[in-house]
């Protein structure tokens, strides 16, 4: 058993979307470390521009906003421009709403649900063929959706469409997997748990009191989630499809409920 390259990224194409920070910025640094080539693409320009500045000529922006079919269609051109396959694509970019049950907005599910849901669906869509023409029985294409904990369990706050969203996606993504394994593509999501992101303001600017809440007793680590998406991205996920790997430091599956005895 040659275990050498189980990791390696090396001569494959990723498209991130959302990279330009947090949880997307984590992994095109992972990526790249492992030896791809990394397009990465964000809504506002200049933030996609400086984050692929930040990490070197092996990271290439494509600014575009995704919350439309429009908007999935010209970015899946836009990278097929310089590109004619796909070999990982990233669906991260994501939104959330929080407003008392009494005063959500439509505004807010519509948002929400688009970008997380919608936008995924359409761009896989998009980038079918691309995703197609780099893959092969022996070494799969990816896709990898990013959902949530909050798709899995609850949290105490008025995040409606957030939650529907995350769950949603965990669904598609087996719905996905169903379909596209013929064309050898291999469609997984990941569900983190507590990351420093503009999402995730509470684990960003009080890690440590919600440190307090995981079973681990940190909050999540770039580096934790690179690992995560390189083990799906590379030959190490090849046998893996349709699942969420949940990376959360146990709040899922380690974590104790209240006593029915109170």
């Amino acid at each position: 058993m040659d275990v050498r390259g189980l990791f390696s990224l090396e001569g494959r194409t990723a498209l991130i979307t959302g990279g330009s920070r947090g949880i997307g910025r984590m992994i095109a640094e992972g990526f790249i470390a492992q030896g791809a080539k990394v397009y990465i693409s964000a809504r506002k320009a200049d933030a996609c521009n400086a984050t692929a500045k930040a990490l070197g000529p092996n990271c290439i922006s494509l600014p575009a906003d995704i919350s439309t079919v429009a908007g999935c269609t010209a970015l899946a051109d836009a990278y097929q421009a310089n590109e004619r396959s796909l070999d990982i694509l990233v669906n991260n970019a994501g939104a959330a709403w929080g407003v008392p049950f009494e005063e959500f907005p439509e505004s807010g599910w519509d948002k929400v649900m688009n970008i997380n849901v919608k936008s995924p669906f359409f761009l896989t869509q998009k980038l079918h063929q691309t995703l197609k023409a780099a893959a092969s029985a022996d070494r799969p294409a990816k896709v990898i959706n990013i959902g949530s904990v909050d798709g899995i369990r609850l949290n105490p706050w008025d995040t409606y469409s957030y939650h529907a969203s995350k769950a949603a996606i965990h669904y598609l993504t087996k719905r996905l997997a169903a379909r596209l394994i013929t064309d050898h593509i291999n469609v997984t999501a990941i569900a983190p748990g507590a990351f420093a992101s503009e999402i995730n303001r509470a684990a960003r600017d009080r890690p440590d009191a919600v440190a307090n809440a995981v079973p681990s007793g940190r909050v999540g680590r770039d580096e934790d989630m690179a690992a995560a998406a390189i083990y799906l991205a590379a030959r190490s996920g090849d046998y893996v499809v349709g699942d969420t790997l949940v990376v959360d430091g146990g709040l899922v599956n380690a974590q104790l409920g209240a006593s029915i005895d109170g």
